[in-house]
């Protein structure tokens, strides 16, 4: 084989591997305008609060005027959009076990530690919906680089304010009716609120 072929084929290959390089950079970076474009057409209005699993294409959002949750995936290729009065709450899970979770027709179980995940940290919402019965966002480990979680603790913290964000939910929609507690056997697919003030416990804990 030539010099020359050699010399063609390795430009060839370089050019390939900066190409699909490119793609995938591209891909990431829109990764939060595609979302946030679902979001809005999902909730027919600006989000009040959103979060992003960086790099997984998923997410999730909240209105309070418009009275709808909506969780979208594959970038915003998918998504369902949820009566807020059919959002039951939310479970954290670190490393495979709930650790904290919020609820309706139930006390709000508190996160008693803010780090020692160590293989990863999800938080799982809850519908009362038979179809599409739950949505999970694996928060860590990070899979968007830059755009996601530095550290466990940080994905531990954002998902107990989505918890906080559960309660004043519940607490603004009045007493629910009390519901069966979720079957764990759902693997599927997890701002703020303009009023929402956390408790001093929490500031604590957050630190």
């Amino acid at each position: 084989m030539s010099e020359w072929l050699k010399l063609a084929l390795a430009l060839g290959a370089a050019a390939v591997g900066l190409t699909l390089a490119a793609m995938a950079w591209t891909r990431l970076m829109n990764e939060p305008r595609r979302l946030a474009r679902a979001f809005r057409q999902t909730l027919g209005t600006a989000p009040d609060a959103a979060l992003i699993a960086a790099g997984a294409g998923r997410g999730v959002a909240l209105s309070l005027s418009a009275r709808r949750f909506a969780a979208c995936w594959d970038r915003g290729g998918w998504r369902i959009a949820y009566p807020l009065h059919e959002l039951i709450g939310a479970e954290l899970e670190l490393d495979g076990h709930v650790a904290a979770r919020a609820l309706q027709g139930e006390n709000r179980r508190r996160l008693e530690r803010q780090s020692g995940a160590e293989a990863d940290v999800r938080l799982r919402f809850l519908f009362d919906d038979p179809a599409h019965p739950d949505f999970e966002l694996v928060l860590w480990p990070n899979q968007g680089g830059r755009h996601g979680f530095a550290r466990p603790r940080e994905a531990i913290a954002e998902a107990n304010r989505w918890l906080a964000r559960m309660e004043a939910v519940h607490r603004r929609a009045g007493a629910p009716a009390a519901v069966a507690k979720p079957s764990r056997s759902h693997r599927t697919l997890s701002a703020e609120l303009e009023d929402f003030e956390p408790s001093e416990d929490e500031d604590a804990h957050a630190d």
